[in-house]
C-alpha cells in the first residue's frame, strides 16, 4: 500500500475517532433517533402535565432524557430489577429541572442506585469526604442520597410515589436533583450556578426565607413548605424546589419573591402546568 493511501487511511480513522468521542457530536446522535412510544408511555406517568408543556419544551424534555440516559448508568440494589420504567421515571423528573436553561445534563453525575424501598445507611447527616449532601429519614429508612462524587441513591418506591402525587410538594427525584444542581458550584450550600442571575438577591431572598421556615418550625405554625428545608440552605433549596414544580400556585401566593427567584432560576412557571 502506497504511503498517500495509508497516510489517508489513518486520517479517516483520526476523523472517526474524533468524532464519536466529541461530546456535541454524540449527543446529536443520540437526540436523532426516535423517542420510543413505550418510553412516551412511562413520561406521561411522571410527568402527567408533559402535554400541559409547550411543544419546545416537551421536546427539550425528551431530548434531554435520551442525553440522560445514554451517559448514566442504573444500578439495582437490594434485589431492584431495572427496567424502562425506572429509568425514564427517574430520568423524566430530572431532567424537568433543566427545561430553558444553557446547562449540561448533570455532568458530574454517572450513577443512579435504585433500591426497592427506604435503605438503610452508615452514614451520618453530616456532609463527609466522601460527599455526601443529603439524606432524607423519615424514620423507616433512608428516601435519597445525593453524593457530590457522580452519585444519587433512590428508593424505587418513594420515586414511584412522588410521580404519582404531583400536588403534594413532596418528590424525592427533585429534591435529589435539585442537590446535585447544587453542588455543581463546588459545594451544595443552596446558592447554584446562577448562568446569568443575580446571586445578591438570590442570597438575600433564599436567607430570609430560610430564617422565617425555621421560625415557622419553632413556633408550629403552617407551612407550605416540608419543615425538613429549615435543616440548613442546601436542604431549603432541595425543598423549595419541590414545593416550586408541586404546589407552586401556593407557592406563589404565600411566598411571592421565593417563587419569582426560583422561577428565574428555573426558567419556567409551573403555575401553567398545574
Amino acid at each position: 500500500m502506497a504511503i498517500t493511501e495509508l497516510s489517508i487511511i489513518l486520517l479517516i480513522v483520526l476523523v472517526v475517532v474524533v468524532g464519536y468521542s466529541y461530546p456535541g457530536w454524540r449527543d446529536r446522535r443520540i437526540v436523532a433517533r426516535p423517542f420510543p412510544d413505550a418510553w412516551q408511555q412511562h413520561l406521561v406517568r411522571a410527568v402527567p402535565y408533559v402535554n400541559r408543556l409547550a411543544p419546545g419544551e416537551q421536546q427539550q424534555l425528551r431530548d434531554n432524557i435520551q442525553r440522560f440516559l445514554a451517559h448514566k448508568t442504573f444500578h439495582g440494589c437490594g434485589g431492584q430489577v431495572i427496567t424502562d420504567e425506572i429509568r425514564i421515571t427517574i430520568a423524566a423528573q430530572a431532567c424537568l429541572l433543566l427545561l430553558n436553561r444553557r446547562t449540561a445534563v448533570y455532568p458530574r453525575l454517572k450513577h443512579i442506585l435504585v433500591y426497592p424501598d427506604a435503605f438503610v445507611s452508615n452514614l451520618g447527616h453530616e456532609e463527609n469526604d466522601d460527599g455526601i449532601v443529603d439524606i432524607e429519614d423519615h424514620g423507616h429508612g433512608l428516601l435519597g442520597e445525593s453524593w457530590h462524587y457522580g452519585k444519587v441513591i433512590l428508593s424505587w418506591d418513594d420515586v414511584r410515589h412522588g410521580a404519582a402525587n404531583i400536588h403534594d410538594g413532596d418528590n424525592v427525584v427533585l429534591h435529589e436533583f435539585s442537590h446535585q444542581l447544587d453542588s455543581e458550584s463546588g459545594s451544595a450550600n443552596g446558592a447554584p450556578v446562577m448562568h446569568g442571575g443575580n446571586y445578591t438577591a438570590w442570597a438575600q431572598i433564599l436567607s430570609e426565607e430560610f430564617e422565617e421556615l425555621n421560625e415557622d418550625f419553632h413556633h408550629h405554625h403552617e407551612s407550605v413548605m416540608d419543615y425538613y428545608g429549615a435543616t440548613n440552605p442546601a436542604e431549603f433549596f432541595a425543598v423549595a424546589t419541590e414545593t416550586f414544580f408541586e404546589k407552586p400556585h401556593q407557592l406563589r401566593k404565600r411566598h411571592a419573591e421565593l417563587f419569582e427567584v426560583l422561577r428565574e432560576y428555573y426558567a419556567v412557571d409551573p403555575t401553567a402546568w398545574q
